[in-house]
Order: C-alpha cells, then structure tokens, then sequence
C-alpha cells in the first residue's frame, strides 16, 4: 500500500507567506524559503506554493523564490496560481519546482493540460479543482471560488485525467476555511472516478481529519495550511495521529 502524503500548502503574495479570509485581511506570516525549508526539516513530504499575486512583479518573485527554494528544500514541491500558459510552466520548472498546478486557465483552455503534459510530462502537470456542491451535483469554481463555471466537477475531472494531468489538487470550497474536516463525499466522488492521485484540501482544523479522510477515501495526500503556519499543529503531530488510527504514513 502506498503511503499517504501530507502537505504544508504555502499562499504567497510579494514574496511573503500570507493568510487571510477570501485575500481580505491578509496578514505576513513570514518568508516562504525559510518556512518550506523548517516544513521540509520536520517530516513534510511534499510543499506547495501558491502565487496569489497577479502581476507580473509577482510572477517575478515567485520564480526567485522557487529557485531560492529549490536550493534548500528536498523534498517535492508544487507552485501554481497565476499560470496561463506553457511559458509560466516552463519558467518555474526551470526554476526549480517539481511540479506547477494549473486552475483558471486549465478551464478556459483544456489544451494547455495536453501541451504540459505532452512537453513536460504528466508527472509535473497538476490541475487544481475548486469545486461548491449545487444540489446533488459539485460545480467547477474560479477565481478564488467566487465564480461558477457551471462545469460538473466530477466530468472535468475525468476530463483532466484524459488530457493529461498527473495529479488533482481538489479543494472544497464548501468546507475551505472552516475546519470542520475534509469534504469526504466530494474527495470519494472525485477518486472513485479516477485513476491518477488526488489531493485532499479544505476544511483541516485538527489532526485527526487526516486519518478520517485517507480511512473514508483513497486519497493519496492530504493538505492544510493555517493550522501549521499559526503552529495549531505539527507536521508530526498529524503522522502521529494517522499512525494511531492505522493509515500507512511516511516516517517524518
């Protein structure tokens, strides 16, 4: 059985690890080098970042922060947010990042999926899905979750499967923020329809929600942020409590 991941998720915005509420009221929270790296010492075993900066000063600063951190950081990491094209791919994998998410321009533009996976392979092509449960179907969310594709998530998500894509960062946008836990019928909805890995997000607030979603589902990682970077909770803390409910996790 393969091990299930956990992963510290890094917003940043002009080269600074921020946390905030719908990018309102956002507060500094420290340099995200320096942060990855102390993740990566104590047992992460994957990083991403995400860009929520959308100028080109920021898309700047982002690729030297992947490059800084590429130099300290050894385990995988992702970074995505603001990505339009196959160029923005090739920058940060140049930089150094192992893989580079996709969202709002993957939907505008399903080719782009082919084109990264087909250049660059599929291993360094994820698709980030933010998806709001309508009734008894889950729609395809942009810009931060605010606008409604109307997309059935569960079809895009094949979709992005067939075009292509190594691995789904889902997130819930029903439970983001919340900290109630995962969104288990969402995450079982999108792994039981396909067959590259996906990862969980939206809704940490305690250890022990890893365990209830990699016990509910066969998600093959699980992500958090704030209850890390505000030191809620360890790296440790959470295998600690995975290990304690039986889920095979990597040793930190």
């Amino acid at each position: 059985m393969i091990a299930k991941r956990i992963i510290p998720c890094l917003d940043v915005k002009e080269g600074k690890v921020v946390k905030g509420t719908n990018f309102v009221g956002l507060r500094d929270l420290g340099d995200p080098v320096e942060m990855a790296s102390s993740y990566s010492i104590s047992g992460a075993d994957e990083i991403i970042f995400l860009d929520i900066s959308a100028t080109n000063e920021g898309r700047q600063t982002m690729v030297d922060i992947v490059r800084q951190t590429a130099e300290k950081v050894f385990v995988p990491f992702t970074v995505g947010g603001g990505v339009r094209s196959i160029e923005d791919v090739n920058r940060l994998l140049k930089a150094g990042a192992d893989k580079v998410g996709m969202n709002s321009a993957a939907v505008t533009n399903p080719g782009l999926i082919t084109e990264s996976s087909e250049r660059f392979g599929a291993q360094c092509t994820v698709v980030a899905i933010d998806a709001k449960r309508f009734g008894d179907k889950w729609h395809v969310m942009t810009h931060g979750g605010s606008k409604d594709t109307g997309i059935d998530a569960i079809e895009w998500a094949k979709e992005v499967e067939t075009r292509g894509a190594g691995e789904i960062l889902l997130t819930s946008v029903d439970t983001d923020g919340v900290k109630n836990g995962f969104d288990i019928a969402l995450t079982k909805a999108v792994v039981n329809t396909v067959r590259i890995p996906v990862i969980a997000s939206g809704g940490v607030g305690k250890p022990e929600h890893f365990p209830e979603v990699f016990k509910e589902t066969d998600v093959s990682a699980g992500l958090a942020a704030s209850i890390f970077h505000e030191n809620t909770f360890t790296v440790q803390e959470v295998k600690d409590a995975c290990k304690r409910q039986g889920v095979n996790i990597r040793e930190a």
